[in-house]
């Protein structure tokens, strides 16, 4: 398996995590990223990129303050990486923490306007930028727009700060095709620009072969391959990406159900509650 090198933005080092007493999703886990690059994490549903995302945005401590690095820092123990915004995460939801009620859906009567221009300290020309690129109509209501538009400000308000390190989880799939490649444009000049790292989860590939520079596959929370896009050899055979992982995901799927235990045939003679009431 190749490992990328050089200088990192990400390390994941001998990572296990479970959630409360299941089995471990995560167990020897190791990732590196360098600075610059855009990582697609590909894998079936489950695979376990989604609590991926969610340890290296902080939101899960994982072992002690080395194992998990995001720019050379703890990316749990050092809570000014997203405060500073240097560490931007955008998931599948549009939420916000309550007490013990935990994440629960943003919503509210507020303009588009209230929220973006809300945030301070905020370049003005890249929150133009911004709000062109993603066609944001200022006086949008958040509780009328539709899931495309409201993920329009999502997305907006996730970047106005120049962040160092992005994560994205599935963000694009309420875009239409032309504000998803406008994004995927913006986030390619960025790294090109100013080095910014970016890890992108996602079952969509359209345009993806020239856009991406790294790759990790995920299957059952193990690293099954990690590498440069034009390092990967089933790429040189198949016709596009698209191809290629529908492949590693039909292969997976064959070998685990092959795999799965037969049912234990059940002996008329062996102890069972309705045995007892003989006895």
């Amino acid at each position: 398996m190749a490992m990328f090198g050089g200088d990192g933005a990400i390390s994941v080092s001998g990572m296990q995590f479970s959630y409360d007493v299941q089995n471990p999703i995560f167990f020897d886990f190791n990732l590196d990223l360098p600075s610059g690059s855009r990582c697609l994490l590909v894998g079936a549903n489950g695979s376990g990129k989604t609590t991926l995302l969610k340890i290296l945005a902080g939101k899960h401590m994982v072992g002690g303050k080395n194992i998990v690095k995001v720019l050379n820092r703890s990316a749990f123990h050092d809570t000014e990486l997203v405060c500073s915004g240097d560490l931007s995460y955008l998931g599948g939801s549009w939420s916000k923490t309550a007490g013990s009620a935990g994440d629960i859906p943003l919503q509210g009567d507020f303009s588009a306007e209230h929220m973006i221009f809300g945030v301070e300290g905020i370049d003005p020309v890249r929150r133009e930028k911004l709000i062109d690129l993603l066609d944001i109509n200022l006086q949008w209501r958040m509780h009328k727009v539709s899931d495309g538009q409201r993920r329009r400000v999502q997305i907006c308000m996730g970047l106005l700060h120049p962040f160092k390190v992005l994560l994205l989880d599935e963000v694009t799939v309420d875009l239409d095709v032309v504000a998803r490649m406008d994004l995927l444009e913006f986030f390619k000049e960025e790294c090109e620009q100013r080095g910014a790292t970016i890890v992108y989860a996602t079952h969509i590939f359209d345009g993806l072969e020239t856009w991406a520079s790294h790759l990790a596959y995920i299957h059952g929370g193990e690293l099954k391959l990690s590498a440069k896009l034009n390092e990967i050899k089933d790429l040189e055979t198949s016709p596009n990406l698209l191809s290629v992982v529908e492949a590693w995901l039909r292969s997976e799927t064959k070998v685990e159900k092959k795999t799965k235990k037969k049912p234990a045939v059940s002996s008329p003679f062996m102890s069972s509650r309705q045995m007892a009431y003989y006895r």
